[in-house]
């Protein structure tokens, strides 16, 4: 794929001032740590000044002198000791990522709570922290100015469009989606509507509100019976790596699969299985990269240890295969790779996506699933892997999307907003 002819985010020669943006407040946190890793350790400092930014569990942001001890690859306990920082799950326990990089992203410490507002009229364009207690003039002096911000971040806060109007706000460039993209891919349903309106092909589904539920299940489950097929995918909404999806087998599991997806967002998308009862979808994923002119990587495929490619499957059982590339006809990959363009361009994508299908394994009939704006993106995640066999490498695939990201940036600074 051609680079962007771009030299550094101010036009000068001097080094690209990258902010690599991690952690976070949802369900993927752990994952975001992998992947910032893997991006921290192959990222070229020949090339970029790094910057790294953490978000904890709680919100809370921290400065690059406290995140940096991830890099520095710090013990859990060393972390907890450092000033106390807990999570649901301990990284260590992720099988995902670079097995070199994955010690360094044990823990985030706790460092200063900051807030980043933008304050682009005093500074430029950039994020500064900013404190309401005493030590104001010190957290100023501790200003995150950066050239490019490269949230690695998955899931809510993240790749939602929050954090991309927070950078838009600020008037800085980012990698990946914008807000409309980002949150269009993050939300299900919304993601279904607009595949449907460019007339890609999707799965049959239904989608349901956690209110409706509560206040009439049996309603729910009439319609469900009515509109799908058994089995069906219970989903949240608005969620990633596949946090509170179950895949129900007959009516007595819905009610079940819907509390637990109730659990995460409130809306509930719930998606008649392919294959039916007696077949097993082939899950089928292609990476995109580009902003108005994207391209597709060859495709790969899923073969989960279990009976679908929950977050178990993904990051903590052993067994489950990444087949690069997918076991498809040449007509079959032309078809996925042209799909998988069409999706990034119905919800409006830039910088980088990937493109999810599931194949009937009888008809051969491909399906749009779903689009996942910031995927996993350690070394030996599925976006860079079908990149590197496409013959793209893992820190050239780093080095075009920060590039993307700031030609974006420039593109927009041509529009007007005022007469």
């Amino acid at each position: 794929m051609p680079k962007a002819n771009l030299k550094s985010a101010s036009g000068s020669s001097s080094k690209i001032r990258v902010g690599i943006l991690f952690g976070g407040r949802s369900g993927e946190h752990e994952v975001s740590l992998l992947s910032a890793a893997s991006v921290l350790k192959a990222i070229d400092k020949s090339k970029y000044e790094v910057v790294s930014i953490g978000i904890t569990k709680e919100g809370r942001w921290l400065t690059a002198e406290h995140a940096e001890r991830l890099l520095k690859g710090q013990s859990q306990q060393q972390a907890v000791e450092g000033g106390g920082y807990s999570q649901s799950q301990s990284i260590s326990q992720l099988r995902a990522g670079d097995p070199d990089a994955t010690p360094g992203a044990a823990l985030l410490a706790t460092g200063e709570s900051v807030v980043v507002p933008p304050e682009p009229a005093r500074r430029g364009s950039g994020l500064e922290p900013f404190q309401t207690d005493a030590n104001l003039r010190r957290a100023a002096d501790r200003a995150i100015n950066v050239g490019v911000i490269f949230p690695v971040l998955h899931g809510t806060f993240g790749e939602d469009g929050t954090i991309q109007g927070l950078f838009e706000l600020a008037d800085i460039a980012y990698v990946g989606a914008g807000v409309l993209g980002s949150s269009a891919g993050m939300d299900k349903d919304v993601m279904k509507s607009l595949f449907r309106a460019a007339g890609l092909p999707i799965v049959k589904h239904v989608t349901v509100l956690r209110s409706q539920f509560e206040r009439d299940p049996k309603r729910v489950q009439r319609l469900v019976d009515s509109k799908l097929k058994y089995p069906v995918f219970v989903k949240p909404a608005n969620l990633g790596s596949s946090v509170g999806i179950s895949k129900a087998h007959d009516r007595k599991e819905i009610g079940p699969a819907i509390v637990e997806a109730a659990k995460f967002d409130r809306k509930i998308v719930i998606e008649e299985g392919v294959g039916g009862k007696k077949g097993k979808a082939r899950e089928i994923e292609c990476a995109v990269l580009g902003n108005d002119d994207p391209k597709a990587s060859i495709a790969g495929e899923i073969v989960p240890c279990k009976e679908f490619y929950d977050y178990d499957a993904k990051y903590l059982a052993e067994g489950s295969q990444l087949v690069i590339p997918a076991k498809l006809t040449k007509a079959e990959m032309k078809n996925v790779q042209k799909l998988a363009i069409a999706a990034f361009q119905a919800v409006d994508c830039t910088g980088l996506a990937r493109v999810d299908f599931l194949m009937d394994p009888k008809s051969r009939k491909m399906f749009v699933n779903e689009i996942n704006t910031m995927p996993g993106f350690t070394a030996i995640s599925m976006y860079p892997k079908l990149w590197e066999a496409s013959g793209v490498s893992y820190p050239d695939l780093i080095d075009q999307l920060i590039q993307l990201g700031i030609a974006r940036h420039k593109d927009k600074k041509r529009n007007q907003y005022t007469r």
